[in-house]
């Protein structure tokens, strides 16, 4: 799986969780509840979808890596073997 998969993917779990919301003006760097207007159990549902998505399990000690875009993407790809395409 490449970053840019991982990324779609994730990108595809927020879709989920902020329909309303418009990722193609999010900011990679910027944490996604300032962004999306996440509350807690919305930052859980993400976090949940994820471990369906990728089979990543995400204990709640690094919950704040995955804070950004940018975080997700990172997180999820030192623990998804990745392809360098």
């Amino acid at each position: 799986m490449t970053r840019d998969e991982i990324r779609r993917g994730v990108l595809l779990d927020l879709n989920e969780i902020a329909p309303e919301a418009d990722l193609s003006r999010l900011d990679p760097a910027v944490p996604l509840r300032d962004q999306l207007d996440l509350d807690s159990v919305d930052m859980l549902h993400f976090v949940a979808a994820m471990d369906a998505r990728f089979g990543v399990a995400v204990p709640e000690v690094d919950y704040p890596r995955m804070a950004t875009l940018d975080g997700c993407v990172e997180y999820l790809a030192g623990r998804i073997p990745v392809s360098p395409i």
